[in-house]
């Protein structure tokens, strides 16, 4: 058994876009400005781009190649989501910060300095794909006495409940234009898409944890 003094902090792991930073607003703009591309939230995501000239929509292949060239010369177009970069710093008292995002090795030193540059300095991980390996890896590297995973993506979730079960899962999507047409993650625990709330759940499981540890430590 970890003795109390032995362990680690809780850690969370957040994801960044729709959760830290605005994406799928700005991405728009830079579509209709730049590539003459409507992009409509409501639309299922193979029809939700498409050519303004034609109205067909945007083959999937581009549409990959237009959210790499996004990363890769706007990301400073993206700005915190309200209470975001707050909600950290608090939560930073009590935990270890992770950020997990799927933007690809290539641009974490990036994706690091545009958080550092709204005020949030923590380690990123670039990742591909379903995030509960990376998770699960986390984990296993720190033992921290809880784990709480932060995204937007049902299919984050859905990874990490099959890959690092133990963790918290909260699905959080900051975008107000994009949160109503997004699916519920039914692998998360819970769905706050505002920080105020988002908040207040992750630091009712920190409390819990400490109550834990008093209990223990009065025996």
């Amino acid at each position: 058994m970890i003795s109390l003094s032995a362990r680690t902090r809780p850690l969370i792991i957040a994801d960044c876009d729709e959760v830290l930073l605005h994406m799928v607003v700005p991405f728009r703009a830079w579509l209709d400005e730049t590539h003459g591309i409507d992009f409509n939230f409501a639309s299922p995501f193979e029809e939700a781009l498409r050519h303004k000239d034609s109205g067909d929509p945007v083959e999937r292949a581009l549409i990959w190649e237009l959210l790499s060239g996004f990363f890769e010369t706007e990301m400073h177009r993206q700005t915190p989501i309200a209470g975001a970069v707050e909600a950290m710093h608090r939560l930073a008292a009590r935990a270890d910060l992770v950020i997990v995002t799927n933007i690809g090795e290539e641009q974490a030193a990036a994706r690091a300095a545009q958080l550092r540059a709204v005020g949030l300095d923590a380690p990123v991980i670039g990742n591909r794909g379903g995030k509960g390996p990376v998770v699960a890896r986390l984990m296993a590297q720190r033992q921290p006495p809880l784990t709480l995973f932060i995204d937007d993506l049902e299919n984050n979730h859905s990874s990490v409940a099959h890959h690092a079960q133990q963790a918290w899962r909260l699905q959080l999507i900051g975008e107000p234009e994009l949160a109503p047409h997004a699916p519920v993650a039914t692998d998360a625990h819970a769905r706050i898409d505002d920080w105020d709330g988002a908040l207040a759940w992750i630091e009712s499981r920190l409390d819990e944890l400490a109550d834990v540890d008093a209990a223990m430590a009065r025996d």
